[in-house]
């Protein structure tokens, strides 16, 4: 089995969080996949953009708010 670093992006609401995750290429099954903790690791930092507790989420991940551009 390989393994690469790879950056989840999560968009939500105002903001995008950019997570540092795992991927998992085996030769049988569905490949490429995160393993059970990474996975885990995006949805609590969905749920705490979702709860604006941005705080706690930039522990976990690089957070970036989005601003729109006007012309």
């Amino acid at each position: 089995m390989k393994k690469h670093h790879h950056e989840g992006m999560i968009h939500e609401g105002r903001y995008v969080a950019v997570v540092d995750v795992e991927m998992m290429h085996a030769e049988e099954g569905w490949s490429p996949y995160l393993s059970l903790d990474d996975a885990y690791k995006l949805d609590e930092v969905r749920e705490k953009l979702k709860r604006g507790d941005i705080k706690s989420a930039a522990r976990l991940a690089r957070i970036y708010t989005l601003t729109p551009v006007s012309v």
